[in-house]
């Protein structure tokens, strides 16, 4: 915990250990080597600070919105790559990096690195499989068998989940806007940047209404009753992230089409291939770096469009055109993983019941939470594919405090999920740093009834009894 306090406040002695991160939050190493050689060879370039986008669109809009802070924003293109640079300065510094972080702007590693290839910077790239034929189509070919009733012009890949999801969301509140729908309605309690999203590109402040509670039904049929006519849609996670919530999905499908509203759906705490939910939604925006990925070596993410949709076919295209293009190693490299998707899921799944089963017995655990917790396993059974489909995540809290625990713990710790590999952490405190050091922040995750202590642990592939005797041992 130390080191993760030490990361969120940037503690020198921590920051100096982190080679590499999550690649939202971290700038690869690639991306860092590529940057510095612009800077110290492009005499324009010298004492700026340099942001490599994944496309020349990403940098026009990166621009604009650093132009509303400094004149001196300047947009870079060079041997097929795209940026912006502006003056050294903290404030612009964290303005561009949320910018980019929030909707999955940076370049990709793999294009970075065959760059640096291209310069004579690196001697060869890393060796990896990859699918040798058309990965897109590849791609697609698998998510259909999840997706059964989509064609491939309904299937829009993208670079990361969370420029996934804001592709989906612009599409629909554009759509919207025209029609003077501007209201946005988030079912729960979601993942940062999804939020952060909602609040940065609806029309006003009061357009952005969080239901706390997702299983009040009650409550968000109220407000349709009182304000349909100008809601836009309606955002959700199925389950919910970090306390793994289903809402009745059946029933808020139907407000949001009798309202007129758009429902988007991300399913990324279970993944496509365990939840049938695309009859429901108006499109579905995911994260495939989770299950997909499984090695935990690449970022994608994917728009699915409901074909039957009464606004199909705009929003096929108005997702399209808002979507990042992926890098072409970046598909190479999940088309050879995603074949595994349902063997590894199958695995993940049944060492998840495993540990569940442990934690809810064990007297030091006060609260655990998953796919199948009885406060809406009803609406979560229903959407499943089978009764096996849970997904991987489990959070829990302790009857005692956290940190000694989470210290003592000898699993691997980190902020993704849906991997081979078994990854804990303390989710608030890498998430919501700023809520969970506050007491104002305190009070409003008690409001949404979050322990700010809560663990969030997704189970790997490896023998079940290693994963518990871990938790066993640091219980102890």
């Amino acid at each position: 915990m130390r080191d993760v306090r030490g990361y969120e406040e940037k503690d020198p002695a921590t920051m100096a250990q982190l080679a590499s991160g999550y690649p939202r939050f971290l700038v690869h190493p690639f991306s860092r080597q590529l940057i510095a050689h612009y800077t110290a060879t492009v005499p324009a370039l010298a004492g700026r600070t340099l942001w490599l986008t994944s496309s020349s669109r990403m940098a026009d809009n990166l621009a604009t919105l650093l132009a509303a802070k400094t004149k001196g924003a300047k947009l870079f293109s060079s041997d097929g790559l795209s940026g912006v640079s502006h003056p050294v300065s903290p404030e612009l510094y964290a303005l561009a990096k949320t910018y980019l972080q929030n909707i999955g702007g940076f370049i990709s590693s793999r294009e970075a690195e065959d760059h640096l290839l291209r310069l004579k910077l690196i001697p060869a790239r890393f060796a990896e499989k990859t699918f040798p034929g058309d990965a897109g189509a590849e791609v697609r070919r698998v998510l259909r068998t999840a997706l059964p009733d989509t064609t491939d012009d309904d299937l829009l890949l993208a670079p990361s989940g969370m420029n996934a999801i804001h592709a989906a969301f612009r599409a629909s509140a554009s759509l919207q806007a025209e029609r003077g729908r501007t209201v946005w309605l988030q079912l729960g309690w979601l993942y940062l940047d999804t939020i952060a999203i909602l609040k940065r590109f609806t029309s006003t402040p009061a357009d952005y209404v969080y239901v706390r509670d997702p299983l009040d039904q009650d409550a968000i049929a109220r407000i349709f009753a009182k304000h349909g006519a100008r809601i836009a849609g309606v955002v959700a996670e199925l389950p919910t992230n970090p306390l793994i919530q289903t809402p009745d999905l059946a029933a808020i499908s139907h407000l949001c089409r009798q309202h007129g509203a758009h429902l988007i759906l991300d399913p990324s705490v279970a993944s496509v291939f365990a939840l049938k939910i695309l009859h429901h939604a108006d499109s579905i925006a995911s994260s495939l770096t989770k299950y997909t990925a499984s090695e935990g070596d690449l970022t994608a993410g994917l728009v699915a469009i409901n074909p039957a949709g009464r606004d199909a076919d705009e929003l096929r295209r108005r997702a399209a055109a808002e979507v990042e293009p992926p890098y072409f190693r970046e598909l190479a490299r999940l088309a050879a993983e995603i074949g595994e998707t349902e063997a590894v899921l199958a695995k993940i799944q049944a060492n998840t019941a495993r540990v569940v089963a442990y934690l809810e017995n064990h007297p030091k655990v006060r609260d655990v939470y998953w796919a199948l917790h009885p406060a809406s396993r009803e609406n979560y059974q229903r959407i499943a594919r089978t009764p096996e489909a849970t997904g991987g995540m489990i959070s829990f809290t302790l009857r005692a405090p956290m940190e000694p625990f989470y210290d003592r713990l000898r699993l691997p710790k980190g902020p993704s999920f849906g991997m081979k590999t078994t990854l804990i952490c303390s989710f608030m405190y890498l998430a919501h740093y700023d809520l969970v050091t506050t007491p104002a922040g305190i009070a409003e995750l008690a409001a949404s009834r979050i322990d700010p202590d809560i663990l969030r642990l997704c189970c790997g592939v490896e023998p079940v009894e290693e994963i518990i005797g871990a938790i066993a041992e640091a219980l102890a």
